[in-house]
């Protein structure tokens, strides 16, 4: 039986952290530590190799695997951090026999194909991609594969985007299903299929939501109305993790990126809010904390890059 990996090639925003120039509190430990988020992508490998999200450091994240090929490539929406690094999908063309190349289908919805074909059109032209253009609610086959879109809301500059289910056979044989939100404030509804799925995968830009949501993005408070009310089966896994969330005495927090926030999440016995995390372990301490003392009975990882879950 093919063995089945599901790789967290980066699991930061849409600027990674920490962030050039900046001197939080949260950037500065995590350069202490050596750690860092680059662009949020994902990568089913298998039998078969499944790109989600395509960034700008898409080569570097997907150079150190060594993949003869990508099977497919699944576009979330028409925001740069999910799909700049699209170009670097010709290698696999100039790299490959002339009369052997097969383009890439990449699944994206059409309006985020307005957007993005303005950049990338030259590649379909070219026969680098084969565009593959879905529906909320529409299933799709690809080998080993069923895909099925559902609408998200992440605001009125990204009117194409979704997120993915994903069904395929894992190591075992037995099927699993996976849903990716990718970056979201709401769902327009939840369809069927986003309950008691195998693995969540959810996005958490913040610790606490924002007293102002301006960026359309999903805290971890949040988050957990989502987990709870979908009941991931067997874990959940916590990406595109940014370094918005102020710091409590960190000059830093008048900086334009820090969002305040509206009622943070509190330890129950104390009333006190959740230290803002610092850096990965923080991060992990932090939501199991979290998880315990509001007796949720969910297995959270916050992924970190390079991150490898055999399915």
């Amino acid at each position: 039986m093919s063995s089945l990996d599901l790789i967290f090639l980066g699991t930061g925003g849409a600027w990674p952290v920490p962030e050039l120039s900046c001197d939080c509190r949260i950037c500065r430990n995590m350069r202490s530590k050596a750690q860092e988020r680059r662009r949020t992508a994902l990568l089913l490998r298998g039998k078969s190799n499944l790109l989600i999200d395509c960034g700008p450091d898409i080569a570097t994240q997907l150079g150190r695997y060594k993949l003869g090929r990508l099977d497919g490539v699944l576009i979330t929406h028409e925001h740069g951090d999910h799909y700049l690094g699209m170009d670097a999908l010709s290698s696999y063309k100039r790299s490959c026999s002339r009369d052997r190349y097969v383009p890439i289908p990449v699944f994206v919805s059409p309006k985020s194909w307005e957007v993005i074909r303005g950049h990338f059109g030259y590649l379909e032209q070219s026969g680098v991609i084969e565009i593959r253009p879905v529906e909320p609610g529409q299933s799709y086959a690809l080998k080993d594969f069923s895909l099925t879109p559902f609408k998200t809301n992440h605001g009125g500059f990204a009117l194409g985007s979704v997120g993915y289910v994903i069904e395929t056979r894992g190591t075992d044989g037995n099927r699993i299903r996976l849903v990716y939100t990718s970056d979201f404030v709401d769902l327009p509804e939840s369809p069927r299929d986003l309950f008691e799925t195998d693995v969540l995968i959810m996005q958490s830009f913040w610790l606490n939501e924002p007293r102002e949501n301006r960026a359309n993005h999903m805290s971890f408070q949040r988050a957990l109305e989502f987990i709870k009310q979908w009941g991931p089966r067997r874990e959940t896994y916590l990406v595109h993790i940014g370094d918005g969330d102020p710091v409590p005495g960190d000059p830093a927090n008048a900086m334009a990126k820090k969002y305040e926030p509206g009622s943070p999440l509190c330890v129950p016995s104390t009333g006190r809010p959740y230290p803002v995390p610092l850096n990965q372990d923080q991060w992990q301490e932090t939501v199991d904390r979290i998880l315990t003392d509001y007796g949720l009975p969910f297995k959270v990882t916050v992924a970190y890059d390079h991150l490898r879950v055999p399915l």
